[in-house]
């Protein structure tokens, strides 16, 4: 059967959050430990935390959540076409530049691009349209991140060839409930693969920068509050803690998007973020960075513990209001991957969704369908 075409699920001029992934070809542990050849590659996550930075700040896509591990990636993206038709031909013209760079520095790094480079896409209307549509494409995003970091590995290892698996795996994400627990999903990898035992030791993920990004801001916040933030137990010392933080290389999570979606007291509409580190200021979660990181740290200690764990009372309201159990809760943050194929969410808006063309009509996999008919009484 042919695969499924990436514009019927989602286009560049439509708003969409999608959960993509990718693996290392045979699996391979080429951004990790190899105990094959007994090689460490963990300096390539550097490469593709660092590549995601420089493509945040300058395509029209928000980053809302990211984990990267030995052999494969998770990204959750929102693609920005609204935010992208702010923006002046000029600013099309030099975004694209310093993605795709004419010059570069010693350390291959991109210049800034003169203006007559600048001009001559600017004066060209229709090279600069299909510009203007790549910088809100989620495949090109991904082309161009694994493109940059197969190239890199290749060079480093006197190879050629496949470095990564094939296309790219990609979800759509169509509600709240998909959105939430697909994020969840991504950022507790480590910490689901038994490399991490918290959300602040989770390396490379989206969650440990936010976790530390909330240390930054309130450095004076009470010691409970800090547990469920960065996963401690409330037990740890102050001193275990600042320790544990200073020991972790502490990368900006600006590039991120805020995880807080408030558009009663927020700005409507695009919101661009105006100091050029990310496409957006605009959340995807209703709920504060620290809410979203103590339901992560109350997620986690499910896997580690035989009995469940007490909920708190803001993820008790959060499950009510979600119409789901603490249990269901857990399938679908553990097993996210296998229970949804092409679009996520709940069977109803599923089954309702169709491909932009309107030929295709999708249908939940019995198993998700399964699992979220067992909502809570």
């Amino acid at each position: 059967m042919a695969r499924l075409a990436r514009v019927e699920v989602f286009a560049t001029d439509d708003v969409a959050v999608v959960h993509v992934m990718n693996r290392t070809v045979r699996r391979c542990f080429l951004m990790g430990y190899d105990s094959v050849s007994g090689r460490n590659y963990d300096h390539r996550k550097v490469w593709i935390d660092e590549q995601l930075v420089h493509q945040a700040k300058h395509f029209g896509i928000d980053l809302l959540c990211q984990a990267i591990m030995a052999n494969h990636l998770h990204l959750v993206l929102r693609s920005r076409p609204d935010v992208v038709q702010e923006w002046s031909d000029a600013e099309v013209a030099r975004r694209w530049l310093m993605l795709c760079p004419e010059r570069r520095d010693e350390n291959r790094r991109p210049l800034e691009p003169t203006e007559f480079e600048i001009n001559r896409i600017v004066n060209n209307k229709e090279k600069l349209a299909g510009l203007r549509s790549r910088l809100s494409d989620i495949s090109w995003w991904m082309r161009l991140l694994c493109q940059n970091i197969a190239q890199r590995a290749n060079r480093e290892d006197g190879e050629v060839g496949k470095f990564w698996q094939a296309r790219y795996r990609a979800v759509r994400l169509l509600d709240e409930i998909a959105i939430l627990s697909c994020a969840a999903y991504v950022d507790l990898n480590p910490i689901r693969a038994a490399l991490a035992q918290t959300v602040a030791t989770s390396d490379f993920t989206s969650a440990q920068k936010r976790s530390l990004g909330l240390h930054a801001r309130a450095p004076h916040e009470s010691q409970s509050e800090c547990a469920l933030s960065d996963g401690f137990s409330g037990t740890a010392s102050a001193a275990a803690r600042n320790e544990h933080i200073a020991a972790v290389d502490l990368r900006s999570a600006e590039h991120l998007a805020p995880v807080e979606l408030n558009e009663r007291s927020g700005q409507p509409g695009p919101d661009a973020n105006r100091e050029g580190v990310r496409c957006s200021n605009k959340g995807f979660l209703p709920m504060s960075t620290a809410q979203y990181l103590s339901l992560l740290d109350w997620t986690a200690r499910q896997q580690r513990v035989a009995k469940a764990c007490r909920k708190p009372k803001q993820i008790r309201r959060l499950f009510k209001r979600l119409g789901i159990s603490a249990s269901v809760w857990n399938e679908l943050v553990r097993n996210f991957g296998r229970l949804f194929s092409i679009v996520a969410g709940k069977p109803a808006v599923v089954d309702s969704h169709r491909s932009r063309s309107g030929v295709h009509r999708y249908r939940a996999l019995p198993a998700a369908r399964d699992l979220l008919a067992k909502t809570r009484v």
